[in-house]
C-alpha cells in the first residue's frame, strides 16, 4: 500500500487530495488542464432538484488573503447530472471515485436528490451541504442548528444507500455540537469547513462589491480557522474528517493531517492554479519524508490517538 493511500467509508483513494465541491463542477472543465486520475477522488458540484442559475454577477471577488463568492448554487439540476454529467465522468474516469454533493430548500428537496444521487453507479459517497438557506426557518443556513442538522441528516441516511458525509457551516458558535448532530442522525463522515460569511464594499459607490451583498470567504485566510476546527471536532467523534478551507500546498495538507483529518479538499487555490489539487499529490511525498512522518494512514491513527488521549486523559 502506498504512502498516500486512504480508506474512508465509500471510498478507497490513492492519495487524500480532492477538489472541494464547486470548483470542480462537473470535472469536464478540470479535464482540460490535467488527467482527473491524478485525483484522489472528485466531489461534483453542490445539485438541486430543479436547476438553479444562481445570483447575477459580479459574485465573485478577490480579498486580502483569499476570495469571496455568492454564486448562490449554479447547477443544471439533478435530472441533467443522472443523464448527463455523471455519465461523462464514469465514461472517461471510470476508476475516479466521485462524491455527489446534495443541496436543497427544504428537506424534502435534500432528500429528494440524495435518493436519486445515490443510485448513480459511479457515485461512491454524498456529501451534504447544510450551509444552504433554510425557507421554511427564516432563510437560515441548515447546518446552524444542531436538532435541525441531526433531523436533516437522519432523513438522508434513511434514503442513501452510499456513506453520507456532512459539510459544516464554521459560522456557529460551536461547531462541535452540530458535528456531533449529524454523527447522531447517521453521518459516517464530516467535512468542515464551508466558507465564512463576508462583507466587501467598494469605496467608490459605496456598495458591495458582490451583487448578492455578502459572500463565502475562502482561501488562505480562512485556513487557520479550518484546523482549529478540525481539531476541536476531531477531540469529539471518530469519525472521518476532510478537511478544507485554504489548502494550497503539501504542508496545508499536512497541518489538517495533524489537526485530526483523514483527507483533503482543495478549493480556492484552483482559481489560481488548475492544477493545484494534482500538483499538491505529487508534492505529498517529498513533505512527508521532509518532516519525518509516516504513511498517512498510520498517521491518522497516531493523531487521532494523541488528539483524544490529550482531551480525553
Amino acid at each position: 500500500m502506498s504512502l498516500l493511500h486512504v480508506t474512508l467509508p465509500g471510498l478507497s483513494l490513492k492519495n487524500p487530495i480532492i477538489p472541494a465541491s464547486g470548483t470542480a463542477a462537473y470535472g469536464q472543465e478540470l479535464a482540460q488542464y490535467f488527467d482527473l486520475n491524478a485525483l484522489g477522488a472528485l466531489v461534483i458540484k453542490s445539485t438541486t432538484l430543479a436547476p438553479r442559475k444562481g445570483n447575477p454577477r459580479p459574485n465573485v471577488t478577490k480579498t486580502v488573503g483569499g476570495w469571496m463568492n455568492a454564486i448562490g448554487l449554479t447547477n443544471p439540476g439533478i435530472d441533467v447530472v443522472m443523464t448527463q454529467r455523471l455519465p461523462w465522468l464514469a465514461a472517461h474516469y471510470p476508476d475516479l471515485p466521485i462524491i455527489g454533493s446534495v443541496a436543497g430548500s427544504t428537506f424534502s428537496e435534500y432528500v429528494a436528490v440524495a435518493r436519486q444521487l445515490t443510485q448513480a453507479p459511479n457515485v461512491c459517497a454524498l456529501e451534504v451541504n447544510i450551509s444552504c438557506p433554510n425557507v421554511s426557518n427564516g432563510g437560515l443556513a441548515f447546518g446552524t442548528d444542531p436538532e435541525v442538522v441531526h433531523d436533516l441528516v437522519s432523513q438522508i441516511s434513511v434514503v442513501a444507500t452510499k456513506p453520507v458525509y456532512v459539510k459544516l457551516t464554521p459560522n456557529v458558535t460551536d461547531i462541535t455540537v452540530v458535528a456531533q448532530a449529524a454523527v447522531a442522525g447517521g453521518a459516517a463522515g464530516l467535512t468542515l469547513i464551508n466558507t465564512l460569511a463576508g462583507l466587501q464594499l467598494d469605496l467608490a459607490t459605496r456598495q458591495p462589491t458582490l451583487s448578492h451583498g455578502t459572500g463565502g470567504l475562502s482561501g488562505a485566510a480562512i485556513h487557520p480557522l479550518a484546523v482549529r476546527m478540525i481539531r476541536a471536532v476531531r477531540s469529539v467523534t471518530d469519525v472521518p474528517i476532510m478537511g478544507v478551507g485554504g489548502a494550497s500546498s503539501a504542508e496545508d495538507a499536512l497541518e489538517f493531517f495533524l489537526a485530526g483529518a483523514n483527507a483533503v479538499q482543495v478549493g480556492a487555490a484552483t482559481y489560481g492554479n488548475p492544477c493545484a489539487c494534482r500538483d499538491i499529490a505529487s508534492a505529498l511525498p517529498a513533505a512527508l519524508a521532509k518532516y519525518q512522518l509516516p504513511d498517512l494512514m498510520t498517521l491518522t491513527r497516531e493523531r487521532y490517538q494523541a488528539i483524544r488521549d490529550e482531551h480525553h486523559p
